[in-house]
């Protein structure tokens, strides 16, 4: 009963930290409006794997040591933020598609490949700090220091599935068809405002 009321806590605590918008929800969303269902389940994938990373850094306790080096921290928000403007410079560029006839949400010519997708995902959760702060509060806050280390490591696997499992969710939801045809030809400005939120997010993790 004590690893399920401390489950629960855990469960509770990402769902509102992963339903909140930011650099993992505008880059899904970023994907599923340009290049479609699939690569943005993949990018999702890239995400959830990240996470796995988090707890990877979180069991062996080197959280503590990036929140709490304020060097490390500053070179990796900055190395951070470097990379959500990236990614924002791209989904500011979006434009009309070519074919004006076409009603889905436009979808780039070129797409990217699934390989990109994960990595994408995967660098745009992983260098995030604001997940390493989540994750330092998660392993020191809320879970037991006598919570056994497998335990521990099962609650990572589940933060891992969920958050994938969240954003396929949400990649799938954007590519339905009444979606689709909400955003139709104008969706490259949904695209816009996701660069915009980007660049935002990259402020915030620079300015505090």
């Amino acid at each position: 009963m004590q690893y399920l009321s401390e489950f629960i806590t855990i469960a509770l605590v990402h769902l509102v930290a992963v339903a909140s918008p930011g650099p993992d929800f505008a880059v899904v969303v970023r994907h599923s409006v340009a290049y479609g269902r699939r690569i943005a389940i993949y990018t999702s994938v890239g995400i959830g794997f990240a996470i796995l990373l988090h707890v990877a850094y979180s069991l062996v306790g080197l959280s503590v040591v990036i929140a709490t080096t304020p060097w490390l921290f500053t070179t990796f928000s900055y190395l951070a933020a470097a990379y959500l403007v990236y990614l924002a410079i791209g989904a500011l560029r979006s434009g009309p598609p070519k074919d004006e006839k076409v009603d889905a949400p436009a979808v780039e010519s070129q797409t990217i490949s699934v390989k990109r997708a994960l990595w994408v995902g995967f660098l745009t959760n992983g260098l995030n700090p604001k997940a390493t702060l989540f994750f330092l509060s998660l392993f020191t806050a809320i879970i037991s220091v006598d919570t056994p280390f497998m335990v521990k490591a099962g609650y990572g696997i589940y933060l891992a599935f969920a958050t994938g499992l969240w954003f396929c969710f949400l990649s799938y939801l954007l590519s339905t068809s009444k979606v689709a045809q909400l955003i139709g030809k104008k969706g490259y400005w949904l695209d816009r405002a996701m660069g915009v939120l980007l660049v935002g997010l990259a402020a915030k993790l620079v300015l505090g």
